[in-house]
């Protein structure tokens, strides 16, 4: 069986690691799988190197045809916007894009695999082409997309359970006929046009889509992301703490987020949670540091009464498993997730992990088992939290737990096996159909 996993990037993003890993997993698992991307990485390009060595990813054409499309979706959302850049990058409406159906990886596949295909790479046209030619598609959904018009997080909007319209992220929460009124109906129109597979990377998002009035009738399987636990695995802590230069004693919390900055990752609810443990116990201020990996990290520490180690953004695999080690938690007081991955490596590498019961959040981190799962947006049960796995629970039992669940749930050839049990399904219903 040969499988095309299509993505946006090839490394940028969740859902870019996710696919990536998954054609690792598929190809480890006797499922011959490529990744077509828009993006490549930086490092595969210059070096044509490991993977591309291998051809198991796959670039589209020059630049300007690359992101032609992605320019041109940018400049009409603009306009939409009545030309401000607040949710300039907030929502798509896939108007644009890259017709993938004449490339040879297309014609050789036996299944189209689908993941975060936004921002220029698909439009809904382009998905209209390939469920055209016949081929089984699956479609992983790593955000909400798939089941509303135009965003990717709702943050408690409902109106995509009977049709999308009034967005409230256009200015004046749109008209009837506004733009997302318009994408809804013909993301209506590409889903009658064919079948899709779709799958959900945690039971939440799989509820939420299954809500959808786009989806209804749709099959919704859920299936998590796969880890390589080779290589996401724990290692001595003092000797990782010296090869990154950080402090060999005292307790050290890590936060991890593509950008720090970005709202939705929780920066100032840990601020306040931080903050709050300064004032009640005041010995944890020279006792206690936070490491801070992702874009833009040297511009929070000033939140944080503890000293701040910012790493800023750190791609190499080897030296994100050093970093995962060298913390005593992990946290991530996300407002909105899927499935993250970055709770996903942590446990992996046996580090109890702090977060807010919302979306896959929970499925991942069971409570005061491996971790804490806090009350949503309360940085006081937060900081509860924090202090629970620094000082109350037993370390050693968190750490077990957490590597147990990963070996269990979340291991590749478990996941792999799931997929292509999916894969056979599309197939058998696609020839059914021809």
């Amino acid at each position: 069986m040969r499988v095309l996993i299509v993505n946006t990037s090839e490394k940028a993003g969740g859902a870019a690691v996710a696919a990536g890993r998954l054609m690792e997993a598929l190809n480890n698992n006797g499922v011959k799988a490529k990744m077509l991307v828009r993006d490549r990485a930086v490092a595969n390009i210059l070096q044509d190197k490991a993977m591309s060595e291998r051809l198991t990813v796959v670039g589209i054409g020059n630049s300007w045809y690359r992101q032609w499309p992605f320019v041109w979706e940018r400049l009409v959302v603009f306009f939409r916007l009545h030309f401000s850049r607040k949710h300039l990058f907030d929502i798509d409406i896939a108007n644009a894009g890259i017709d993938i159906t004449h490339l040879p990886e297309f014609r050789e596949a036996d299944v189209i695999h689908l993941h975060w295909i936004n921002q220029g790479m698909l439009s809904l046209g382009g998905i209209r082409r390939i469920l055209q030619s016949g081929k089984p598609v699956v479609w992983t959904m790593h955000d909400i997309w798939p089941a509303t018009a135009i965003c990717h997080l709702t943050l408690d909007c409902h109106r995509y359970r009977n049709q999308c319209g009034f967005c409230w992220y256009l200015p004046g929460n749109g008209t009837k006929n506004d733009l997302a009124a318009k994408v809804w109906q013909k993301k209506k129109m590409l889903l009658a046009s064919g079948s899709i597979s779709f799958v959900a990377c945690s039971r939440w998002l799989a509820s939420e889509a299954s809500q959808s009035a786009l989806l209804a009738g749709q099959k919704i399987s859920n299936i998590p992301n796969p880890i390589n636990t080779r290589v996401f695995r724990p290692a001595s802590q003092a000797e990782t703490r010296q090869q990154l230069g950080l402090p060999a004693t005292g307790r050290l919390l890590l936060f991890v987020s593509q950008r720090v900055t970005n709202r939705y990752k929780g920066m100032d609810y840990l601020a306040e949670a931080c903050q709050q443990l300064a004032q009640q116990y005041p010995d944890m201020v020279k006792d206690t540091g936070v490491i801070i990996l992702g874009g833009h990290a040297e511009e929070v520490g000033h939140l944080l009464p503890f000293k701040t180690y910012p790493l800023g953004y750190v791609s190499d695999e080897h030296q994100i498993v050093k970093v995962y080690n060298a913390a005593d938690v992990f946290v991530l007081p996300s407002l909105s997730e899927n499935l993250p991955n970055t709770i996903m490596e942590a446990m992996a590498c046996g580090v109890p992990c702090v977060g807010f019961k919302v979306g896959g959040i929970p499925e991942e981190i069971d409570h005061q088992k491996n971790g804490y799962v806090a009350t949503y947006r309360d940085a006081a049960d937060l900081a509860r939290g924090l202090r629970w796995v620094l000082y109350d629970a037993n370390r050693e039992a968190l750490s077990q737990a957490a590597l147990s669940k990963v070996h269990r749930y979340y291991s590749q050839q478990s996941v792999a096996l799931k997929y292509t049990e999916i894969y056979n399904e599309a197939i058998a219903r696609q020839h059914y159909k021809i």
